[in-house]
């Protein structure tokens, strides 16, 4: 008699067979709460889940208690061994010419996700899993989770019929784990849309405790930021890592066509510039006054030093309607310059 239990419109068996307990799979696992239940399902149905963590350049995997630091907590929490995958310039490359486009900030999901199971791929195939799993939720995504995008990223990823996705499974199409008997229809979810109620209830089942919030995913998701990184894209062929590390900080002015500004916003970002800084950037700060650390970044930045001054005085505490100094440096070389601040209306048109 097979031997199991409904768990809010899932049935999870009690008992799994020996051969079914050896059966090895991967999970895409990332901080948040609907990974992590994707695991649990697997793990009591028997499986051994080894999971894949994907850094980008635009998250903050490795700053403080970011993504990074969240997903080695949950990975410890499951017992699973974590694997961490980092895309760099082929996804740089990859945003340049997005296939399947963008999102409402400068998103490329599908695309994006596409390399993430690719890069599962591998790890599978080098353990000997015997498919992928994820956390995602049927609708629960405008642009990568509704299902014509989730067929998209299996053909993408060369896994079609491979990625299961517990939480919704049973309202999709079958997959070749279900076919070759190592899943059941039945043991898999029925979630939809973008409600968290089915997973919160399930999270209490699993002894899941402070459950994290929904997130809205990398950076690129912003809006806001996706306008300064359209803008990179845009006048830089192929930006650096440096470049999109520097789009994470200050605001951001657009010179020219080949000239970036950015204006340090507190003393974290401040340093930040600094340390971001190469040898044909110019740094200029305010000599007898607090204020931020600004850089200019481009062929011309040369022809914009004293503009650049006016406008870092402005963020200054540095009084209006006075000339004060500037020291600009370059390569380690300095040299002081004496400007005025500038109005607001005279910089605010180059606003990114």
């Amino acid at each position: 008699m097979y031997d199991a239990k409904f768990v809010y419109g899932i049935l999870i068996p009690n008992n799994v067979t020996e051969e079914k307990e050896k059966k090895k799979v991967v999970a895409l696992l990332s901080g948040g709460l609907d990974s992590q239940l994707a695991v649990r399902m697997m793990q009591e149905q028997g499986f051994e889940v080894s999971a894949v963590a994907i850094k980008t350049p635009f998250c903050d995997f490795d700053c403080g208690r970011g993504c990074g630091f969240e997903i080695r907590e949950r990975a410890d929490d499951l017992n699973v061994n974590l694997k961490t995958v980092y895309l760099g310039d082929e996804y740089i490359e990859m945003l340049k010419h997005p296939k399947h486009g963008i999102g409402a900030g400068f998103n490329p999901c599908v695309d994006c996700r596409s390399m993430m199971f690719d890069a599962a791929k591998k790890h599978m195939e080098e353990i000997g899993a015997e498919f992928i799993i994820s956390g995602e939720v049927l609708g629960q995504r405008p642009m990568s989770q509704h299902a014509p995008a989730l067929r998209t990223i299996e053909k993408e990823s060369g896994l079609v019929g491979k990625i299961v996705r517990p939480l919704s499974a049973a309202l999709l199409p079958e997959t070749i784990p279900e076919k070759e008997g190592l899943i059941k229809r039945e043991n898999l979810g029925m979630i939809k849309g973008r409600t968290r109620r089915n997973q919160l209830e399930m999270a209490k089942q699993y002894g899941i405790e402070n459950p994290p919030n929904a997130g809205g995913g990398c950076l690129l998701t912003d809006p806001q930021f996706g306008v300064k990184a359209k803008d990179l894209f845009t006048h830089t062929e192929t930006p650096t890592i440096n470049d999109i590390d520097l789009l994470k900080i200050g605001r951001h002015f657009r010179l020219d066509e080949e000239t970036k500004f950015v204006v340090g916003r507190n003393k974290d970002e401040n340093e930040m510039i600094q340390a971001i800084a190469l040898p044909d950037d110019i740094l200029l700060e305010a000599k007898d006054h607090v204020g931020p650390v600004s850089i200019l970044r481009g062929k011309n930045a040369k022809m914009h030093v004293k503009f650049a001054a006016s406008v870092t005085l402005r963020y200054s505490d540095a009084p209006k309607n006075e000339q004060s100094i500037v020291v600009v440096k370059k390569d380690n070389i300095s040299e002081e310059i004496s400007a005025e601040k500038v109005e607001e209306e005279y910089y605010i048109k180059y606003r990114i």
